[in-house]
């Protein structure tokens, strides 16, 4: 949850933040203690406005303050560091007819939630990002409600300027959802079928979406490159596989087969009754969930490797391609490798439907 404080110095701004809490109710009001009410729904402060915004900022997720856009630059300029971490910070004027979206408004939510909290006072939300402005592609955003990672976010900023005045930019994807613009595409973006017709000089940049990893430095530097999460990782292993060696094995297929594993949407594998310790260890330290998948369900799936030792042993033919099958609902790419004497990894890529 986006953890999201309102900061007031008057007794309009009171109001004003009473009417917001009263549409988004998990918000905290923070408020100079000389206004009390004695309400209960207000945190109020002696501390000097300063130390305040300081501590919030560090605290919260974004900062509604309802006071001059000046005051604001003034008290939050000394804890500044960079778009990926600084909170969204929206300023509201002491009548509430403006919401301006001050600071992060992509990456931290400002523009989004400029726009709700405008809408709970009938008020006019500020937005200036250029893309926004521009109804464009916002780069630093891209697939951000699929969970998709930016594997490059030193080109970002280069890449939206692209965006914004309108050089042409190639889009190729090879994986992850699809329809996620709405059609028609901006007219200076183009769909390529192939990733070497970004490296052509009649496109100033490119927006890349796959799970494999890129080799082309032509590529690389003109293009963010996007990471959905599109492929499972099926695990075959014992009662005492360690994380360690799990983690030494997913690594190693990654790389001999040329995919990213920020791509990984979760493991999955046999359901053994109780929790694997080095598989729930390994599942922790990366934070990819682990799909669990009954021996019967397992047996009734094709692959193209089973065992009869497997199945001997387990109840089913197949523990990791199967239940990378299973779990994905796609296809496999990466037949079963065995790590003896514990492990085998597969990896099957997640078919998501065309939009």
């Amino acid at each position: 949850m986006v953890r999201t404080a309102v900061v007031v110095i008057t007794r309009h701004g009171i109001e004003i933040a009473r009417k917001i809490k009263q549409k988004i109710p998990e918000v905290e009001i923070y408020a100079q203690a000389k206004h009390s009410d004695s309400g209960l729904d207000v945190n109020w402060f002696t501390d000097p406005s300063t130390k305040i915004m300081g501590d919030l900022f560090k605290t919260f997720d974004a900062l509604i303050c309802i006071f001059s856009l000046g005051a604001v630059i003034r008290l939050i300029a000394p804890h500044l560091v960079d778009k990926k971490s600084d909170p969204a910070i929206l300023v509201i004027d002491d009548k509430g007819r403006y919401v301006i979206s001050a600071l992060s408004g992509h990456i931290g939510g400002g523009n989004a939630l400029a726009r709700l909290v405008a809408s709970s006072l009938n008020a006019e939300p500020i937005i200036t990002t250029a893309a926004d402005v521009n109804e464009t592609i916002a780069v630093d955003l891209l697939g951000r409600e699929f969970g998709w990672v930016i594997d490059n976010f030193q080109n970002v900023t280069r890449v939206s300027a692209f965006m914004v005045n309108e050089d042409r930019v190639a889009i190729y994807q090879d994986a992850g959802q699809q329809g996620w613009w709405r059609a028609p595409l901006p007219k200076n973006v183009s769909i390529v079928s192939g990733l070497d017709e970004i490296k052509s000089p009649e496109f100033s940049g490119g927006l890349v979406i796959s799970d494999r990893i890129l080799t082309d430095q032509v590529i690389l530097e003109k293009s963010v490159v996007y990471r959905p999460k599109s492929l499972v990782v099926g695990v075959g292993l014992h009662w005492d596989t360690g994380k360690d060696e799990i983690e030494s094995g997913i690594e190693r297929v990654f790389q001999q087969n040329q995919l990213s594993v920020k791509s990984i949407r979760n493991i999955s594998s046999i359901d053994r009754g109780s929790k694997v310790k080095g598989l729930d260890e390994y599942s922790s330290a990366h934070d990819i969930p682990v799909e669990i998948c009954g021996k019967e369900e397992l047996a009734k799936v094709i692959v193209p490797n089973p065992s009869p030792t497997v199945e001997k042993f387990e109840g089913t033919p197949s523990v990791s391609e199967a239940s990378s099958l299973l779990s994905s609902k796609g296809a496999l790419i990466v037949p079963k490798q065995k790590f003896p004497p514990n492990l085998t990894v597969a990896v099957a890529r997640i078919s998501f439907p065309q939009q």
